[in-house]
């Protein structure tokens, strides 16, 4: 398996992961684990899809990594 194929699989684990665990009553989807979780694992699909120039994956990922930072920026905002 080469450094890619670990990289996107990491990620795609650690978004899934969150995902399930948000089904399941776990987490919320306003708990900072489940977006730190999508927004580093959407992170690392994006540079992936960037290196290897699928750009449709690159909007979804891409986009996906910016709901999340933007999830984390209100939370903080609302804590201080």
């Amino acid at each position: 398996m080469n450094l890619i194929q670990l990289v996107s699989l990491s990620g795609a684990v650690l978004i899934l992961f969150a995902f399930a665990l948000q089904m399941n009553g776990r987490w919320t989807a306003h708990d900072p684990a489940y977006l730190w979780s999508n927004f580093v694992g959407s992170s690392a699909l994006a540079v992936i899809a960037w290196l290897e120039a699928q750009w449709g994956f690159l909007l979804l990922e891409g986009a996906w990594a910016l709901v999340s930072v933007w999830g984390i920026y209100r939370r903080r905002n609302r804590a201080a």
